[in-house]
């Protein structure tokens, strides 16, 4: 566990704090000031709950059932209830970080003050954080509205002292184990703590938090292999001069071109050999580069702006307002984030899409000006990166299956109260399939494209200072350049892990600088 430390207070909370917690196990600690305000929240329901007027979710049922005026003496077997009950999902464990945004999120609604639980509930969130302990959650659950219910509710079936968890060694045992082994005691429920750990946007949220963090680092390699496949094709940078992306002033295009621009500086390859086939225009994979890369860089901007919106949020129904009222709201839909992670997986196969087609050039004799045929080192014996191009390709084809939005589906539950779900969760599962897919893709056009510089080069051209400072790192984790046939799923396994780890960029810049 990482020894850094997130506060969390009544607001501030950050997408890098999120990734911090998530991935790096960073320490959760509450601020003063949120302690304070879950204190004063908690006396306003406390005052409310003393009341004969049924107030939804302190004594009152959920949901459909809201109609029905719970006593003081069942109010605590409610909040129970609610929790058991609504701790119904099916199907394969969500991954680690998943569960650990999902968490952490939802503590940071409850340090806003604006739930009403006492200042220990939160406070045991944070010591389950801290001890590693993670809920098992099912991959099936949330419609994403009334937030992502089931999935919260396995979390908080966890602070009772219920339930599964995965302990900090990865093995899963009962929750009440691990608690008392941690010294951390269950928390029993009191009026509203049970709806409000359950009512919020806070997997989806979690979810895409960490989509754009890992879409920053793909984007900007996709930028790279780009480079190289113009570089090993022998094409023009020219198309990638600021004067010409100035006049179509898209944000995103002018950064991919000038990342581009930066990575092929001092090629001997680029637009100079082109006698035996002359060339007007590259291909639009190849030219169109920072169009398409650039629409989806501007895409994940939108995407930060609706997750910092979210992240300066308070979630919950009903609310507790700053002037002491408790009102029932609609904020819990999901609406807002599961369209951006719609947007986010249709430009991600997008991306994947157009990186396919430079691979398949790459590849094919009649369109590689030179190259041998797939790669190979003896065509014919050697197949070269044939069935290589074959994998990418299922893959992009993947991410077009997955492009298709979640959030137009809408099925009605709890009676038809809930008659219109936002599908947010689902938009979100399937965007993380989305981003390892593209991740697997850039990382074949790495491959292919290394491959390709490397055979230039023998033949005497000089690539770029940072194409070969790509290819040397490339090669040093251990991934092998041209030769005859060998196993390839371990090679192209190390280049996906280089991709997706960050290291394609670093290598890049450690000789343009950074790029964005």
């Amino acid at each position: 566990m990482d020894m850094h430390t997130v506060v969390v207070g009544t607001s501030g909370t950050t997408a890098e704090d999120v990734v911090a917690v998530a991935r790096q196990g960073a320490r959760v600690e509450l601020s003063a000031a949120a302690v304070e305000a879950l204190a004063a929240a908690r006396e306003i329901v406390d005052a409310l709950a003393a009341k004969p007027e049924p107030v939804y979710g302190v004594s009152t049922g959920f949901g459909a059932l809201a109609s029905r005026h719970i006593g003081p003496d069942l109010r605590a077997r409610l909040q129970r209830n609610i929790v058991r009950s609504h701790a119904a999902g099916m199907g394969p464990h969500v991954e680690r970080e998943v569960v650990r945004a999902l968490m952490f999120l939802r503590l940071k609604t409850l340090a806003s003050g604006h739930t009403g639980v006492r200042p220990e509930v939160a406070q045991t969130v944070a010591d389950v954080l801290n001890a590693g302990i993670t809920p098992v959650v099912h991959e099936y659950g949330s419609l994403g509205c009334s937030g992502d219910l089931a999935p919260l509710s396995h979390c908080a079936l966890t602070l009772m002292g219920e339930g599964e968890a995965e302990g900090p060694d990865g093995v899963v045992r009962p929750a009440g184990e691990l608690l008392a082994a941690h010294g951390i005691a269950p928390v029993e429920l009191r009026e509203k703590e049970g709806l409000a750990l359950l009512n919020g946007t806070d997997g989806m949220l979690g979810m895409l938090v960490m989509a754009l963090a890992d879409l920053k680092n793909l984007y900007t390699g996709a930028d790279i292999t780009a480079a190289l496949s113009l570089e090993a094709l022998l094409g023009t940078d020219r198309v990638l001069a600021p004067e010409l992306h100035a006049i179509r002033p898209h944000p995103g295009q002018g950064v991919s071109a000038d990342n581009m621009l930066r990575v092929l500086a001092g090629s001997g390859l680029t637009g100079h050999h082109q006698d035996d086939a002359p060339r007007v225009q590259d291909a639009y994979s190849v030219r169109c580069a920072p169009q398409v890369n650039g629409a989806g860089r501007d895409t994940l901007t939108h995407g930060r702006l609706v997750a910092d919106r979210e992240l300066a949020s308070a979630v919950d129904n009903p609310v507790v307002l700053a002037d002491g009222r408790v009102e029932s709201n609609g904020n819990f839909h999901g609406a807002p984030v599961a369209y951006v992670l719609d947007f986010l997986a249709i430009v991600a196969a997008d991306l994947g899409s157009i990186t396919e087609r430079r691979t398949d050039r790459l590849l094919d004799k009649n369109r590689s000006h030179g190259l041998p045929p797939f790669l190979a080192d003896d065509a014919g014996v050697d197949s070269g990166l044939m069935i290589a191009q074959y994998t990418q390709a299922a893959l992009v084809s993947e991410l077009k299956r997955l492009a298709v939005p979640a959030s137009v589906d809408s099925i009605p539950s709890s009676a038809m109260q809930e008659d219109h779900v936002s599908m947010g969760w689902s938009a979100a599962r399937k965007l993380r399939t989305a981003v390892a897919g593209l991740s697997r893709i850039v990382a074949v056009e790495l491959y292919a494209a290394a491959r390709a510089v490397e055979l230039r080069a023998a033949e005497g051209l000089t690539p770029a200072p940072a194409s070969q400072a790509v290819i040397g790192a490339l090669r040093a984790a251990g991934v092998e350049g041209p030769g005859p046939d060998r196993y390839l799923a371990p090679d192209l396994a190390a280049a996906d892990a280089f991709v997706r780890e960050g290291k394609l960029v670093a290598a890049a810049e450690a000789v343009t600088g950074p790029l964005a």
